[in-house]
């Protein structure tokens, strides 16, 4: 286990207070019996999911209301404390833990869902709440989350739309920057902004809700958010396929377009070292094997007989032209499930298969695979896996490189060649996971210095001592 100090960042503690027992004291009287000090059960808090980070706060504060929420925020900014803001702490940049000693604000009892409209399938949750949960309490009423990802069973909604997460429904309910309605937030010096509205159009002023969707809780702590729900689809299918190349991949993946148009739901593709990673690290069975390349098609509508009949069409066409070699069907809840774990579960295969660097990247769909092998050719024995998978249908990709161990010489290897080689083709050296720690220092290789000042401006004036969520997502403005 690595823990990538704050050393290799250059990064030091700014002068925040140090946490006293007047502090404490405070806390206990606005939040009695939620106030954690006890080193132990403040360890797993302070690492992030990966084991790659590791902060050393003393305190957490496990707030229910927004207005205890304010009232903490409010202290801290007199008392110029730093605030690491904690969902689910399932982040991949870094992002959910802290750096040195901030106080860990957790939002895990800040779990209610306050209501649900059925006839605009709009619902409002503090922000909490579990994904997986609030998608099965829709369930329940017919409706599904606009969002899905891997970790749905741990992360919390207010994390999803602060990291503005992106996952494996985006293809087709869009992103939490059109889904998410309104935001009822907390800024840093404790005044609580309500713009939780309920409304598909609203254009009265700046839409302010947008600048704390994907802000990783510099900007404030978001508390409550309101989301369009779409109806749960009465028919789900799920074709698994091989493919010999990506270039038929892609082509896979423009006839899937075409032919399924408006009941496509996800097209993720895999190479075939992730089902190596799977089979092997969590024992899961890959039912089409033999293929370098893997593509997962889900289709979702209101008419079954419909819905296999336009399917099958394509799966037709793609066997016919050669597109695909080998594949399998899925429409029974069972199989489908245990199908998308095999894409699901990559992230958790990699884990075990030693140190991972990940990478996460929006490049021009033709492009996206080019960056794996080029970079498992820069590597060569230097890594022990190089491989990309991720989500076809918007152009992310996920690269993975594993080694037995973490290494400076295999970082200066792949750091800044991945962010060089995506600027190179305007891509995004984060699709989809952020910022936060670990990747702040590279946001010049996807934004213009103008732009950057402008973000440093607008923290300064949401933020001016800058107590949210310290060292992160921004370089420094020195």
């Amino acid at each position: 286990e690595v823990m990538l100090t704050s050393e290799r960042y250059k990064v030091q503690r700014l002068p925040f207070s140090h946490v006293s027992d007047s502090d404490v004291a405070f806390f206990e009287r606005i939040m009695p019996g939620r106030v954690i000090t006890n080193p132990e059960e403040l360890k797993p808090f302070n690492v992030d999911w990966l084991k790659s980070v590791r902060g050393c706060s003393k305190l957490m504060l496990k707030p229910q209301t927004t207005a205890e929420v304010s009232q903490a925020l409010r202290y801290c900014y007199e008392r110029n404390l730093a605030v690491n803001p904690q969902g689910g702490n399932t982040g991949l940049a870094g992002g959910s833990v802290p750096v040195f000693d901030e106080i860990i604000l957790s939002t895990v009892l800040m779990n209610q869902i306050i209501s649900f409209d059925k006839v605009s399938g709009i619902l409002m949750c503090q922000a909490g709440c579990i994904l997986e949960k609030l998608n099965d309490y829709l369930e329940e009423q017919g409706f599904i989350m606009p969002l899905d990802l891997g970790a749905k069973g741990s992360c919390h909604i207010g994390g999803n739309v602060a990291t503005n997460a992106g996952g494996l429904r985006l293809l087709r309910y869009g992103s939490l920057r059109g889904t998410v309605l309104g935001l009822e937030v907390v800024l840093a010096d404790g005044s609580a902004l309500d713009c939780l509205a309920s409304l598909r159009k609203d254009n009265t002023g700046y839409d302010l809700k947008q600048l704390f969707i994907g802000s990783e809780g510099t900007l404030g702590i978001i508390t409550a958010v309101s989301i369009l729900c779409p109806q749960k689809p009465k028919a789900v299918n799920l074709a698994f396929l091989g493919c010999q190349s990506f270039t038929k991949v892609l082509e896979t993946f423009t006839t899937c377009r075409a032919m399924l148009g408006e009941i496509l739901s996800a097209c993720e593709f895999m190479d075939e070292k992730c089902m190596e990673l799977v089979e092997r690290h969590l024992k899961l069975s890959n039912p089409v094997t033999g293929s370098p390349f893997y593509v997962l098609i889900e289709t979702s509508g209101s008419n079954s007989t419909h819905d296999e009949e336009k399917l099958n069409n394509f799966l037709e066409q793609a066997m016919n032209s050669g597109l695909v070699t080998d594949g399998t069907v899925a429409t029974d809840d069972k199989k489908i499930k245990t199908l998308w774990s095999l894409r699901e579960r990559i992230t958790e295969a990699l884990t075990h298969d030693g140190y991972v660097y990940k990478y996460d990247i929006s490049l021009p769909v033709g492009k996206l695979y080019d960056l794996v092998t080029d970079t498992r050719a820069r590597l060569g024995q230097c890594a022990k896996n190089v491989v990309g998978y991720g989500h076809l249908g918007d152009g992310n990709l996920h690269l993975n490189i594993t080694a037995e161990s973490y290494s400076y010489s295999l970082l200066d290897a792949i750091e800044p060649f991945v962010y060089e080689w995506t600027a190179r083709y305007n891509g995004s050296i984060s699709a989809e996971h952020g910022l936060g720690f670990k990747k702040k220092q590279f946001i010049q290789y996807s934004k213009p210095n103008e732009a950057v000042f402008l973000m440093q401006r607008f923290k300064a004036i949401l933020d001016p001592k800058g107590i949210l969520n310290p060292y992160k997502t921004l370089p420094s403005s020195s």
